[in-house]
């Protein structure tokens, strides 16, 4: 079975009792006479981290475009708490904080200047808000400081500050993660559990496989303008199949021995993705995808035909694994 033969359908987790707070439906998007999304259909819950993961190109910024009506759908529903954006779109979007791209900030204020300029264009901001925000993304010691002083981190703590002044339901985050070293990294990724476990709900759009896995609950998978799988990480990985990692004392026999089961594909050298430092010490090591359940009955059958089983190890793939498999190897970060 090669890996373009797999197919892995387009499903979502029976989230039924948690409200909807973004709900995009058959969303299409024709530019120049060419179809750049393609029925697009997703739903991010109260209180989810839900990742939108894509290599640069695959319609990311485009969709979160349509979803905060920056350009209109050619086709579709977008719905925000229940108010259909492209109908009521004042109504939908004051439940949105967002950042597309890069943190609009001014570097000649300072962040406290910079939260005071964005706030006079809403309704009902006050210093106390301004001041509780503040709080939240961790700036009180440097708010006062001029923004040109501001490390990229601090940036993009004042950029979240500023979408979240309107007390948004849904806080939408594009590429979030650029240009953060991994310090950076590993706090906007405590930061924004911290906002999901007080409620709110989280749309974080990145081509970086290892944060969406680390830091979201569930995950669209895009490519091309096309929404290939929808789920949780555990069951997007879990429908790739499973590694098991044989070592034989008995190499050859051993693969004799598995090749006489059904369903058991072996898997070459360069078609894995496992980490090599994994597979380091194991000689001869076989690498199958099976189902984990007939290991033991396997295992059995070796020590009765006088195949002695060294180590029999269970590996998930990675998200990227599974990108790879959808994409049929097409590049992501």
């Amino acid at each position: 079975m090669r890996v373009k033969d797999m197919q892995i359908p387009v499903q979502e987790s029976n989230l039924l009792e948690k409200e909807t707070i973004l709900s995009v439906k058959g969303v299409k998007k024709k530019i120049s006479g060419k179809m750049i999304i393609h029925d697009v259909s997703f739903n991010v819950q109260a209180g989810e981290i839900f990742g939108f993961l894509g290599p640069n190109g695959s319609g990311k910024t485009t969709t979160i475009r349509m979803l905060v009506d920056l350009i209109k759908p050619t086709a579709g529903e977008i719905k925000i708490c229940g108010h259909n954006v492209q109908r009521d779109p004042e109504e939908a979007l004051r439940h949105i904080g967002c950042i597309v791209e890069n943190p609009e900030v001014y570097s000649y204020m300072t962040g406290w200047e910079n939260l005071e300029h964005f706030a006079r264009m809403q309704r009902g901001i006050d210093n106390d808000r301004i001041q509780e925000v503040v709080a939240i993304v961790g700036l009180e010691h440097r708010i006062h400081d001029k923004v040109k002083t501001y490390s990229l981190g601090m940036r993009q703590r004042l950029g979240i500050a500023q979408a979240l002044l309107g007390r948004p339901r849904l806080l939408i985050l594009d590429e979030p993660t650029n240009g953060l070293d991994p310090k950076g990294i590993k706090e906007l990724r405590e930061f924004v559990r911290m906002l999901a476990d007080q409620g709110m709900s989280l749309f974080i759009s990145s081509h970086l496989l290892s944060e969406i896995q680390l830091m979201c609950d569930r995950v669209a998978i895009i490519s091309h303008g096309r929404v290939l799988a929808v789920g949780t990480v555990d069951e997007l990985v879990k429908q790739a199949g499973t590694y098991v990692v044989w070592q034989f004392d008995q190499p050859e026999a051993g693969r004799q021995l598995l090749a006489k089961e059904q369903d058991i594909i072996f898997v070459g050298n360069g078609e894995h993705r496992i980490d090599e430092s994994i597979l380091a010490g194991l000689q001869d090591a076989l690498i199958t995808i099976m189902e984990h359940e007939r290991i033991p009955g396997l295992v059995e059958k070796a020590v009765h035909a006088g195949i002695g089983v060294l180590s029999v190890q269970r590996i998930a793939p990675t998200l990227e694994e599974l990108f790879l498999k959808m994409t049929e190897g097409e590049s992501i970060g």
